[in-house]
């Protein structure tokens, strides 16, 4: 688990009006403006007729109904989101940084948790396995990964 200290407009932009983030899913999220709005990114299947195969909303599917709440004149009070890497994409991840040790069902979550206080952004990374393990290489790989990610992407962080 590492925190990034994220420069506000500079991450907004990236959350809000680029598709930086669209293909991670969004299992929760709250925005606080003049009213306090819930998000619970499950999908419930029964409302489909063809039922999604994931789990959960893309960011992409809910980035621009945030975007709605939160643009105006005034910053909200406060957000947070908590983005994952999407499950489907758990086995590739394992393959690219070759972390033999988990399989793609021993993990439950790669997280990059968004919070906004009113004045100051910050992301933290976490992981999350449905197993006990003293490991701590996927954690670890897990926050490089995010770091690489800030920095391809030009999201200025301290």
């Amino acid at each position: 688990m590492i925190i990034f200290n994220l420069k506000t407009k500079n991450c907004m932009q990236h959350l809000l009006l680029k598709t930086t983030f669209d293909s991670f899913s969004l299992i929760e999220g709250e925005i606080t403006t003049y009213n306090t709005f819930h998000i619970d990114g499950y999908l419930h299947k029964k409302f489909f007729e063809d039922a999604p195969q994931k789990e959960y909303s893309s960011w992409g599917d809910l980035r621009e109904f945030c975007f709605q709440i939160i643009r105006g004149k005034r910053t909200p009070l406060n957000f947070r989101f908590i983005l994952s890497l999407p499950r489907e994409d758990f086995e590739d991840f394992l393959n690219q940084q070759e972390i033999s040790a988990f399989r793609s069902s021993d993990l439950q979550g790669l997280y990059l948790n968004f919070k906004y206080d009113g004045t100051s952004l910050k992301c933290v990374t976490g992981t999350s396995l449905s197993l006990f393990t003293m490991d701590k290489t996927l954690e670890k790989v897990w926050d490089n990964y995010a770091k690489e990610f800030f920095l391809k992407q030009e999201i200025d962080f301290d």
